[in-house]
């Protein structure tokens, strides 16, 4: 099969029309109208300690706070179609100002928190940036030269509250008072200027390889992803649920997920910091997480860790792989079929032993995980369906505006990121690359010269490999750019075999080697956070320097052979040819952005740069 195909859930009537949605802002508008009293966020009562009470925000009341900040917008001069950036962490005033930003005619163009000044500046000057909110101190610093330099037009920095921002006070709070001047009426035609085909948004990607492109996402984009989306997952998106959103909202899937939520009723919680989350779990008791596999892969390994230090280490080994037979069962068996009696027996007794404690772990109400901005181990997506919590797969781009295909939940399949979404199509090219059309896939770049192979016959070219399994199912294989031909002529897809050694508890990322070289070998980056709890000498080894952006080489014998096992697993699964000889532990920041993504993604190209001596040692006798 080269094509699949999914129909609309929700037609083209229901966007643009007489009785269809104008435009992003409508969504809310819409809630509002049928449930203004019910809580749509919950807000920490004390940001520095997610574990202090939580308050609930009602629709209604977000709804006003939105349209009192977009009046001040256009009371400070804000016009229809001007570019405002947030450079903010994941909190509800990026919600907030996300929303005032449409509500007053305006196009929203994010900015990682992360970004280098020379990042920010490109964005500020590329999007034609006139006005722009910091969530930090640091960040309004960051805004306010390259805001300075456009000159004649640009209307400031405003931060999102007054103790982080700027001296005069110029905070959303501000904005409100600015704008208590503007009539009802005046905001409304402001709100509804946008039409299903303006741009809402420009992303520009976080970029593993390359300069950052700013992609340009419509109202329709919005529009037709959450529509279906929250049409063809009304069993996990729905008003008696609630998620935490600690992705970066000026991630497009964040975002999206926010909007499905405002638009179906379901309650979000936002936290800046990753780390945060598993101590609010039982506070906020989500029963839907959006994660990234590593996410997944922790909470697994914390559970062994703490299984093993209490003497039952074998058995949590014999729990995981009955955890991985019973996920296998649930996603295969017919709906009459029932387990075998031993699996029912071992399953139901690793159930009160391990398993619901881990559900109370991730709050006890979680339903479902989606998984997504990186491959998702099979095993590991069976051990969670396995323990009563089911991982659906997605796949997606900033360019598709975040999903393209996902599982559904009642039909998911470990090892694949299910078929093409509602109203997509998902083709593969000769060469083995996705290739997306639909409602969620933008129409070109910012910049014209960035379009020039981005299509071709009217799809998106994603960059990705992949195939597609007999029901439409597609199933990824890596990225075309990092695709390795070594000296002898063969061709190599490194990710079967990376994702093999990621899936230990140790690894952070593995780094094939090999291109035009006469074997292959890698790099195996270490979690530091498990190194410490795995060999406290290894990881007092590993950080012995204040510099971050440093790639520094491991030679400890404990992890080397703990990870040569995780690297002989992977070679098990490929052909000789396409086996790893040799190999390098390396220990980094994973929060530097020199390496990684907000989204946690690696950027090959800077650690191969920052590591030339490694490699040559690598291939030296």
């Amino acid at each position: 099969m080269l094509e699949s195909s999914t129909p609309l859930l929700v037609g083209p009537d229901s966007i643009g029309g007489p009785e269809g949605y104008r435009n992003v802002t409508d969504l809310l508008v819409r809630r509002t109208e049928k449930a203004p009293d019910h809580a749509a966020f919950e807000v920490p009562t004390d940001p520095d300690d997610p574990s202090a009470p939580w308050r609930r925000v009602s629709t209604l009341e977000y709804t006003n706070t939105v349209r009192s900040v977009a009046k001040g917008l256009v009371a400070l001069g804000v016009r229809p179609g001007d570019a405002i950036a947030i450079m903010a962490p994941t909190r509800y005033e990026w919600a907030v100002a996300d929303l005032a930003v449409w509500f007053a005619g305006g196009v929203v163009v994010p900015i990682y928190e992360t970004s280098a000044p020379t990042q920010v500046s490109a964005i500020i000057h590329d999007a034609e940036v006139v006005l722009a909110f910091g969530g930090s101190a640091q960040h309004v610093s960051l805004l306010e030269a390259p805001l300075n330099e456009r000159g004649t037009g640009t209307l400031g920095v405003w931060s999102m509250d007054a103790s982080y921002g700027l001296n005069d006070g110029r905070d959303l709070a501000r904005l409100a008072v600015l704008g208590s001047g503007v009539a009802d009426e005046a905001l409304e035609e402001r709100r509804l200027f946008a039409t299903p085909d303006s741009p809402a948004t420009i992303v520009y990607t976080s970029g593993t390889t390359g300069e950052p492109k700013g992609a340009v996402l419509t109202h329709n984009n919005f529009l037709g992803q959450v529509l279906n989306i929250a049409a063809a997952y009304g069993e996990v998106v729905h008003p008696a649920g609630n998620t935490i959103i600690f992705l970066p909202l000026a991630h497009v899937l964040a975002r999206g997920l926010q909007l499905i939520c405002l638009a179906s009723g379901m309650r979000i919680a936002h936290l800046a910091d990753p780390a945060a989350v598993v101590g609010t779990l039982g506070q906020l008791k989500p029963t839907f997480l959006v994660v990234v596999p590593r996410v997944l892969q922790k909470i697994q390994a914390a559970a062994g860790t703490k299984a093993a230090a209490s003497g039952l280490g074998k058995v949590w080994a014999a729990a995981q792989r009955s955890a991985v037979e019973w996920g296998d069962f649930r996603e295969t068996a017919t709906s009459t079929q029932r387990a075998p009696l031993g699996l029912r027996v071992r399953h139901g007794a690793f159930d009160r032993l391990f398993f619901s404690r881990l559900r109370q772990v991730m709050g006890g109400r979680v339903t479902h995980v989606l998984s997504g901005g990186a491959t998702l181990d099979a095993d590991l997506s069976l051990f969670f369906g396995g323990i009563g919590v089911p991982v659906i797969e997605g796949y997606g781009l900033t360019e598709t505006t975040a999903p393209l295909t996902g599982n559904l939940p009642s039909d998911i399949r470990s090892g694949t990121v299910g078929r093409p979404l509602p109203g997509s199509t998902v083709r593969i090219s000769d060469d083995g690359e996705i290739l997306a059309r639909g409602i969620g896939v933008f129409s070109g770049y910012r910049n014209p010269e960035h379009n020039r192979d981005a299509f071709i016959d009217g799809f998106f070219r994603t960059g990705d490999l992949g195939r597609l399994d007999e029901q439409g199912r597609v199933i990824l294989e890596g990225r075309l750019k990092d695709v390795i031909v070594t000296s002898n002529g063969k061709t190599i897809v490194p990710t079967r075999w990376e994702s093999s050694v990621e899936s230990d508890s140790l690894v952070s990322h593995a780094v094939m080697i090999g291109e035009g070289r006469n074997y292959l070998s890698a790099l195996i980056i270490l979690d530091p956070e498990a190194l410490a709890e795995f060999s406290a000498e290894a990881a007092a080894v590993a950080h012995p320097s204040a510099d971050a952006h440093e790639l520094l080489t491991i030679a400890d014998a404990k992890a080397r052979e703990h990870v040569q096992g995780a690297v002989d697993r992977a070679n098990e699964l490929v052909a000789r040819s396409e086996q790893v000889r040799r190999f390098t532990l390396i220990a980094t920041d994973l929060d530097d952005p020199t390496f990684v993504t907000p989204t946690l993604k690696l950027k090959r190209a800077a650690v191969l740069q920052r590591s030339t001596d490694v490699v040559d040692a690598l291939y030296s006798s």
